[in-house]
């Protein structure tokens, strides 16, 4: 069992943690010891040490660690992941009903209760993504109780974490079956390959299907589309079963190359006919502009945060930039879905980097329509700030 101490918080953070609130940031801590094993439990109190809640430490980007219950005599044990487990998998049973659909997220951290714990389902396989060390030292009760929960054809994982905040390098299998890979799982009807034994990611984001679902039933017939920071080339994919004229992926990864090929190829598209760069995309850009090339659809989902040779991007600094550089290479009326998974702003702040692109553009424009996370990615509802994606569709105007 995990060793358990108490830690205090300052008074002007009680209220917020009393409240529900799920993350336990280093500065609500009246002191904490550092030398502290990460796994910890901590039996978290108000100055007069009267109990609050129950949590753990374990370091991430955002914070010290999670709260995991309010009830004092709850174990954090293998009963309570179970528990945790059969109500999240419960909330997700018209998901595994689905015929078209075959890759979801069963357990979405703090929205299910667990924070820097996330599960996703892909045809059977089950990868679970550890964002911390601290997590990861319940590995065995979490494992133990998602198997007394669902069948499994196989497990995998992700160690999200490392002291430099990258991927841990590692044979990612559990038990179970050994997946052989690339798997073909389904998404609305949608074929595309993933590998889970292959690194940080798997090739596909699932938070994405409702825009890539949009983007194939309302916005690619006939049209131009060109898919920045592509990766594996799922937009291209949407676009392109949705009836897109044609359509252009561009990326910096030499390994876009092959992936997109690939994802093409497992849905019967011919990838000769669609157009695939591996460049850089601020490059691309100035090379669409020079040759007077214009789509009807530009999708702008960069990482949020990023370094090249020659320059270092991050969303929350560089969106306005980029998004008026796509203006100029939008066709009259065409559409620019604009995306970004940095938790570190709102929905409200990201338009207004929408607003700036456009009035440095003199260029007008319409949110036709915007996107957050999916159901299965569930969140807290008094705390938006935990629903990162954020997307529109912004229409620009004659």
């Amino acid at each position: 069992m995990n060793h358990v101490v108490e830690l205090m918080l300052k008074p002007n953070f009680v209220a917020e943690i009393s409240n529900g609130y799920p993350l336990i940031l280093k500065e609500a801590a009246e002191s904490i010891d550092e030398t502290l094993e990460e796994g910890t439990i901590l039996k978290i109190v108000r100055p007069n040490r009267k109990y609050i809640a129950t949590g753990y430490y374990g370091k991430q980007n955002k914070g010290i660690g999670w709260v995991l219950t309010n009830n004092p005599l709850e174990e954090i044990d293998e009963v309570f992941f179970e528990v945790k487990f059969k109500h999240s998998i419960s909330k997700r049973d018209k998901f595994y009903k689905k015929d078209d659909t075959t890759a979801f997220r069963v357990f979405n951290g703090e929205g299910d209760g667990i924070g820097g714990l996330t599960i996703d389902y892909f045809d059977g396989f089950y990868l679970v993504s550890f964002y911390s060390r601290g997590i990861y030292s319940f590995r065995d009760a979490i494992f133990n109780a998602l198997k007394k929960t669902v069948n499994i054809r196989g497990i995998y994982e992700k160690k999200r974490f490392d002291t430099n905040g990258q991927y841990v390098d590692q044979d990612d299998y559990v038990e179970g079956e050994v997946g052989q890979f690339p798997l073909i799982i389904k998404e609305n009807g949608m074929n595309f390959a993933v590998n889970l034994n292959d690194g940080a990611m798997t090739g596909i984001f699932l938070d994405q299907r409702n825009v890539r679902l949009a983007l194939r039933e309302h916005y690619s017939k006939g049209k131009t589309v060109l898919n920045t920071f592509s990766y594996t080339g799922a937009f291209s994919v949407a676009a392109a079963l949705g009836g897109a004229y044609e359509t252009t992926s561009v990326d910096l990864a030499k390994r876009s190359l092959p992936m997109t090929i690939e994802q093409f190829s497992v849905n019967g598209i011919d990838y000769e006919q669609q157009q695939i760069k591996v460049m850089n995309v601020f490059d691309y850009f100035s090379y669409a502009a020079r040759h007077q090339l214009k789509y009807d659809v530009v999708v702008l989902d960069p990482p949020s945060f990023a370094r090249t040779k020659k320059m270092t991007f991050s969303t929350a600094k560089d969106y306005p930039k980029l998004i008026a550089q796509a203006i100029e290479i939008t066709a009259p009326d065409g559409l620019i879905i604009a995306s970004t998974n940095n938790a570190s702003f709102n929905m409200k702040k990201f338009k207004t980097f929408i607003d700036k692109a456009f009035k440095e553009k003199s260029k007008r424009y319409k949110i036709v329509e915007q996107y957050q996370l999916p159901d299965d990615f569930a969140t807290l509802e008094e705390y938006p700030e935990f629903n990162y994606l954020k997307v529109c569709m912004i229409q620009l105007l004659k």
